[in-house]
């Protein structure tokens, strides 16, 4: 099962390519959107929007975050970066690849367990006895990988708080990003999986067994700024979009929570 599980992670690795969102008629201007890969739906749908209304074409680009921020680094071309923790905006920050001043924290998220729909799982408590049961005695639990994917982070960080940490560590297949592990439980290959609440929306193929404590990991906070590279102002336009009215309900439809000022908009 083990190489099955492997396949699918690089498999998860290959549909998150970069995806253009084109008007029905050529745009002006483009600008391109680095972001991480649990953003996917919702930016999707609202880089629709935005082009309607402004004609600037969005291209967006989906991957893990430690991924996005490492290409950044090496030269690619993106003009706005949205990521899954404050860590890899930080890193960026401190390599002057960012313009300080148009940072925001602009959303929040929960991270779950999740199992396949099909499953007779309905709950699994937050302890060994719980997820060893729900594991079974082969079954893996697939989450990002857990020293640079976000959502990996987030998770080492709340199994370690719980008391959880040794016992499953042996037991994870860590995917290169989250939307990666959402498609190891989704067909099967996994029995449980951590993902972001927004990803277990997206996927009718899983359903949600469990929600860690708030208190168990650091706040899931999604920090976007236009990055130092940026050409033109669509970037900065998009990002402006992307704190408004017009664009909440995007987020809100997937599980997401706006952040600061932006809650009231």
């Amino acid at each position: 099962m083990f190489t099955s599980l492997r396949a699918l992670v690089l498999a998860g690795s290959v549909i998150l390519a970069p995806v253009i969102l084109a008007p029905a008629a050529r745009a002006a201007e483009t600008t391109t959107v680095f972001a991480a890969a649990s953003l996917k739906n919702a930016l999707d749908n609202a880089g629709k929007a935005f082009t309607a209304k402004s004609g600037v074409e969005v291209r967006a680009s989906y991957a893990a975050s430690s991924a996005l921020a490492r290409q950044i680094e090496s030269g690619a071309p993106a003009d706005l970066f949205a990521s899954a923790d404050l860590e890899w905006m930080d890193y960026l920050g401190k390599k002057n690849l960012i313009r300080p001043e148009t940072r925001v924290n602009l959303l929040g998220n929960r991270i779950v367990v999740i199992a396949p729909k099909d499953a007779g799982t309905a709950a699994v408590p937050f302890t060994a006895e719980g997820f060893a049961a729900a594991l079974g005695p082969d079954g893996r639990l697939a989450t990002g990988e857990v020293n640079s994917v976000p959502i990996g982070k987030y998770a080492k960080a709340a199994f370690e708080k719980l008391g959880l940490w040794g016992g499953l560590q042996p037991r994870l297949a860590q995917a290169d990003n989250v939307r990666a592990a959402l498609l190891l439980v989704s067909r099967g290959e996994a029995p449980l999986g951590v993902v972001y609440e927004s990803d277990a929306k997206s996927d009718p193929g899983v359903k949600v067994v469990g929600v860690f404590p708030a208190d168990s990991h650091p706040p899931v906070v999604y920090p976007f700024a236009v990055t130092a590279e940026a050409k033109g102002e669509g970037a900065a336009k998009f990002l402006d979009f992307l704190q408004g009215v017009d664009a909440k309900p995007f987020f809100e439809a997937q599980g997401f929570t706006i952040l600061g000022p932006n809650s009231a908009r």
